[in-house]
């Protein structure tokens, strides 16, 4: 593994980065911050800008001739069942994001949208279309586009399944492509690492607050949070060891079920007919702005409407492409057999429908409690991470839905933490579809550390934006990665066709 430079140098940074964050934690938190707020007020439409293109090349490819194209040999049978195909892709893409932002999302965009004068009707209408907008398909557009180029490459070229692999397949393996492509290669091996550690740390709280609030205790401190994920360390390990169809298909097909039984018992022990009235109207509202939204960058705006949309809009959309390298090969990984136009469709539509559902439910029951003033909205102001629990605990059965969001958030975070493992290991080996067991374990080890310094910064905040720091240059990689793709389609499909 070491015997690679390209892995030697990008063990040296992400340890680094380690190190940095866990004996000087302020230090790493500030520069960060800073870092960001300069890359978003410079590059904040270019930000914008990829993320439309990459939804509307998703949409037309989907729609074109290519949309018939095997991701494989003619006629060979996907790997996975759709269930577990579609299990696997959400618990490595989304996972405890939903869980952790369900109802305090909407909640933040209300609360910041009210403090502009707005009516509160249509605030809370505004709120569920920016949440939605941050979970839908701007963020499985940029993961999918991704997935598809890798797949496309893997297993209609033949290529090792590397970010840097279209680029030397297309353009020949000279010098120039090479030294391009090994730096793509570096810097996708830094954004999964450092993406995938910030989400466990942010796992990590969420399933503190939950036993907090379960046990009706004060588990504020960082002693806490360092116990959980010693816990969750020795947890995830032990997948890392085992096949990917055994290890991680069970785990997201838990993860995800478990979701799914709390949102459908909200949903029903809720008001019933005020959520499905609210996701009808999102299901609505979204689809008709999702396109024009996309192109917002609140240019006009006063400062405060310009910071919200740093913190929000530009966080979320640098925030999945620090994902994109990792869930985008683990997707390709798993999607052998499938179409361009199946491909797309499940990977798009699948997951954004049930986000909105999603956020319908916690958000919808979340404005119909703070309505009847059984949950302050404010607390989302101070006490992010609890605000499920808060909402949980006003609910029939609040014992046992607590539990199944621990549950559920743990087993989020230990899919995340195996799948972006495989995917780093699967870079340490060129390519390999199978890599060895040593190797994700040792990826396993350097996950972990970074997540104990996200950890130690004890702010979801400074978390978020070391993450959108690790992102920057891979807004620039997608999309020379989609110019590879559509070079390559034209070109074989071309011959096909003649």
């Amino acid at each position: 593994m070491f015997k690679n430079p390209l892995l030697a140098v990008a063990v040296a940074m992400t340890i680094g980065v380690a190190i940095w964050g866990i004996f000087d934690t302020p230090g790493l938190t500030s520069f960060a911050a800073n870092y960001v707020e300069i890359a978003f007020r410079s590059r904040g439409w270019f930000i914008m800008l990829t993320a439309s293109i990459m939804l509307i090349s998703s949409i037309a490819l989907a729609f074109s001739k290519y949309g018939k194209v095997m991701l494989g040999k003619e006629g060979e049978s996907p790997e996975f069942s759709t269930t577990s195909w579609m299990a696997m892709m959400f618990a490595a893409g989304m996972g405890v994001g939903l869980l952790f932002y369900g109802a305090a999302e909407p909640i933040s965009h209300y609360l910041a949208i009210s403090r502009n004068g707005v009516a509160p009707e249509k605030a809370a209408s505004m709120a569920m279309l920016f949440t939605n907008f941050h979970w839908g398909l701007h963020a499985w557009a940029i993961y999918g586009l991704t997935a598809l180029v890798i797949a496309y490459f893997g297993f209609c070229r033949g290529t090792p399944q590397l970010i840097s692999a279209p680029l030397v397949s297309v353009f020949g393996d000279r010098p120039l492509p090479r030294r391009i492509g090994w730096l793509m290669d570096l810097l996708s091996i830094y954004a999964i690492a450092i993406g995938l550690a910030g989400s466990v740390a942010m796992g990590v709280f969420q399933v503190q607050d939950g036993v907090a609030a379960l046990f009706k205790i004060d588990m504020t401190g960082i002693r806490y949070s360092l116990i959980i994920f010693g816990i969750l360390f020795v947890v995830y390990m032990v997948p890392l060891t085992m096949d990917l169809s055994k290890g991680m298909a069970l785990l997201s097909n838990i993860a995800v079920g478990l979701a799914v039984c709390l949102m459908v018992y909200l949903l029903l022990v809720g008001p019933t007919s005020f959520l499905m009235n609210g996701i009808v109207e999102a299901i609505g509202q979204y689809f008709t702005h999702v396109i024009p939204h996309g192109f917002m960058t609140y240019t006009f705006y006063d400062e405060d409407v310009r910071g919200w949309f740093s913190d929000w809009s530009l966080n979320y959309m640098v925030w999945w492409l620090a994902w994109a390298p990792f869930v985008g090969v683990f997707i390709a990984r798993i999607s052998r057999g499938r179409t361009i136009r199946e491909f797309i469709v499940g990977v798009l539509l699948a997951p954004t429908v049930f986000s909105i559902f999603w956020f319908g439910i916690f958000g919808g029951m979340a404005f119909y409690q703070g309505a009847a003033s059984r949950i302050d909205p404010v607390v989302v102001e101070t006490k992010i991470n609890q605000t499920t629990f808060i909402l949980l605990d006003t609910l029939p059965l609040s014992t046992i839905t607590i539990i199944v969001t621990i549950i559920a958030a743990f087993l989020f975070i230990v899919t995340s933490v195996v799948s972006a493992a495989y995917v780093l290991s699967m870079f340490s080996e060129g390519g390999s579809q199978n890599p060895a067991v040593k190797i994700k374990l040792i990826w396993g080890g350097i996950l972990g550390a970074l997540g104990l310094a996200m950890i130690l910064s004890n702010s979801v905040g400074a978390v978020r934006q070391i993450i959108a720091m690790s992102a920057g240059p891979f807004v620039f990689i997608v999309l020379v990665l989609l110019v590879c793709l559509i070079k390559a389609l034209k070109e074989d499909v071309g011959e096909t066709d003649g």
